[in-house]
């Protein structure tokens, strides 16, 4: 009879409150856990994470220290956010021989001294993404950084507008580059089309607001709408009529508004260099992957954006112009779209991949002998 699965603490930053994509992932693994028997606390960890005050951090230590009881059935799981940043709290925790498991949805860019050492005092550390878990063995040096991806709760199939409806799911935020959507968007006002940016405008008040002006200045006041973070039937309405989504993110390790999108048949439209182009990659329908020199089927496409203050929006608006103007264009986005809603894993099989790091059968000591992950 195997081993009955541990008991899990996920413990889960408090100072995030919209609907990121770490806290979705968070509670759908939880959920997962839940349905392998696991039994599951979420604890929420007040502080301003990343890194927090000191009485913070110290707060911190002693919940690594206290919530479990060395030998005991018992594994604590910490989100990245809290824990890259407390090192201290993470050393403390690993000395008393109660070293939590780091579960990193997007590495610590700002204070990459401070992540190394968090990260080698863990049990381990799960990526939400191959290019997170890559990312974080070639700048750290850690072997057996795990990767545990997110899954995907299929939904019905989008209908789509006339005229067509475009779509982008994110938090107002700088790193979503809302304003250079709305940059491209402005040169295709001689085409039909709306679009809806729904996402939190309270994650950074300052740039929502520039993200309202930008609509004005623009002259897509009639056009495109800015409803905030929507949640339920509300988001499930504004799924159903979407023809296209887009994440253009700077940065993103992963980027569940991509699958989410492909899981109801929605072609999705990401930035190169950015974890949004593996999380495509899921709705791909040759396996294994093209041959070398083949560009791979994706429902989508990449866009290639330079990261800078000044953005030129230029090779977006002119992607778009395609698809809005050439029908077997989109016809065939759609279609991969399609193809690709059945081939997306979901959320039991990441809850299984964990439970199966972490469980009474995972080897101790998570940066010793396991090779560098890619993407598992």
């Amino acid at each position: 009879m195997p081993p009955p699965p541990p008991a899990i603490r996920l413990l889960v930053p408090g100072n995030i409150r919209h609907n990121s994509g770490g806290n979705v992932y968070n509670a759908a693994l939880a959920q997962g856990l839940e349905q392998l028997g696991a039994e599951v606390t979420i604890q929420p960890v007040a502080g301003y994470w990343p890194v927090g005050s000191k009485e913070e951090r110290r707060r911190l230590a002693g919940l690594l220290t206290a919530g479990t009881t060395a030998g005991t059935n018992t594994v604590t799981i910490v989100d990245g956010l809290v824990a890259s940043g407390a090192p201290d709290a993470m050393e403390e925790a690993s000395a008393c021989g109660r070293a939590p498991w780091v579960l990193l949805h997007m590495p610590l860019d700002e204070h990459p001294d401070l992540e190394v050492r968090a990260l080698r005092a863990a049990a381990g550390v799960i990526c939400t993404s191959g290019s997170a878990a890559a990312e974080i063995t070639r700048r750290h040096g850690l072997a057996g950084v795990r990767a545990a991806l997110p899954g995907t709760k299929k939904g019905p199939v989008a209908a789509g507008s006339e005229p067509p409806r475009l779509l982008a799911v994110a938090a107002l935020l700088p790193n979503k580059d809302q304003l250079v959507l709305l940059e491209a968007l402005a040169r295709l006002r001689d085409l039909e089309w709306t679009a809806a940016l729904v996402g939190s405008a309270t994650a950074d008040t300052g740039y929502a607001r520039q993200v309202a002006a930008a609509v004005e200045q623009h002259g897509l006041g009639e056009r495109v709408q800015l409803p905030g973070e929507l949640t339920g039937e509300a988001l499930e309405q504004q799924w159903h009529a979407a023809d296209l989504s887009l994440l253009i993110s700077r940065v993103e390790a992963f980027g569940m508004a991509v699958t989410e999108s492909v899981a109801r048949g929605i072609p999705v439209i990401v930035r190169a260099g950015t974890g949004a182009v593996e999380a495509l990659g899921l709705g791909v329908e040759a396996a294994p992957g093209p041959s070398e020199g083949e560009t791979p089927a994706l429902p989508g496409a990449v866009v290639e954006l330079e990261d800078s203050a000044e953005t030129d929006p230029e090779p977006l608006a002119n992607l778009l112009r395609s698809w809005l103007t050439d029908p077997a264009l989109s016809a065939e986005w759609r279609r991969r779209a399609l193809a690709g809603r059945e081939l997306l894993p979901g959320w039991e099989a990441t809850a299984r991949q964990v439970l199966g790091y972490v469980g009474p059968k995972a080897s101790p000591g998570g940066h010793s002998s396991q090779p560098p992950a890619d993407g598992e």
